[in-house]
């Protein structure tokens, strides 16, 4: 099989950055895939096709743009790094009539910001994630942009495990149980440090991520609101992690305020309506249990 990527290569990434004055930037994470063949794994896994418009966090140089644009219709991309869309302009030439760039922090990106005015709306994330902020992005996006139908991203093993965690497990936190609500994990492949310019200090993984559709008990969706009150749950229940339900519950909402101004003395309430034991700890829910938390907190908390 081809190579992808011609840019997939330690020389000839150095030569890019090199040719622009540029060196690796460890503030803004910048790790540079070299690995063709991981660009292969990640393009498979992400099962592209050319009727695919691919949303693209921290291009780089690139090297996995040129992959992706060789398999999807489109790519837009985001890029922070004021130096690297003159870079951009030239490894991406050949493609520019289906390569957009939005100079700008991904975690402030909006529909606003699409070249077309939100016409043509990508449906798949694919992206080697600045680690920093990976999983901010992969949940922020998921939770906002419901015309994502996956995502396919690389972020550090730890992440990965906390998005995949299981109840009851080390790694199952807040954060496990709110990306829950919104995919499940379809594959998933390591990637080590030596794949990379410069080598990071952490190992690696790509997982992909289906959208799901949260339901209720008689299969109908989830509203929105609904939703981010049982997010809300999640985070109050791990706010002191070996604490029980009901001291940790306590101790987020005292500090919480906000929304749920009377939450704390309708915590007992909430309790029983949503039938979980207050001495259990939050690691020992499921996702089912965090919803029945989140109506009792919408019917009891406010």
């Amino acid at each position: 099989m081809d190579r992808l990527s011609p840019l997939a290569g330690v020389s000839a990434t150095r030569e890019v950055l090199e040719s622009h004055g540029l060196v690796t930037k460890h503030a803004l994470g910048q790790n540079f895939l070299i690995n063709d063949d991981i660009l292969k794994k990640i393009v498979a896994l992400a099962e592209l096709d050319p009727s695919d418009r691919v949303l693209e966090v921290g291009p780089g140089i690139g090297t996995l743009t040129i992959a992706l644009l060789k398999s999807a219709g489109r790519v837009t991309s985001i890029e922070r790094d004021r130096d690297l869309p003159a870079v951009l302009a030239e490894t991406l030439a050949e493609w520019e009539d289906r390569f957009s760039l939005v100079q700008k922090d991904a975690l402030d990106f909006g529909l606003d910001d699409l070249p077309d005015g939100g016409k043509l709306l990508p449906n798949k994330l694919v992206a080697n994630l600045p680690y920093a902020v990976a999983a901010t992005i992969v949940l922020d996006f998921l939770q906002r942009f419901d015309f994502l139908e996956s995502a396919t991203v690389m972020v550090q093993r730890e992440v990965a495990d906390r998005m995949t965690a299981s109840p009851g497990t080390k790694t199952y936190g807040a954060y496990s149980v709110k990306l829950s609500l919104y995919a499940q994990a379809n594959g998933r492949f390591p990637v080590s440090p030596g794949n990379f310019f410069p080598p990071p200090h952490v190992e690696s993984a790509v997982l992909r991520l289906d959208r799901r559709v949260a339901e209720d008990e008689d299969g109908s969706a989830l509203p929105d609101e609904l939703l981010r009150a049982t997010c809300t749950m999640a985070d109050a229940a791990f706010a002191n992690r070996r604490k029980t339900l009901s001291n940790s519950c306590k101790t987020y909402f005292s500090g919480a305020g906000g929304r749920y101004p009377n939450a704390v003395g309708n915590l007992p309430a909430i309790y029983e309506q949503a039938g979980i034991d207050p001495r259990r700890r939050g690691e020992t829910l499921d996702r089912a249990e965090f919803i029945k938390l989140g109506k009792a907190l919408l019917a009891l908390g406010a």
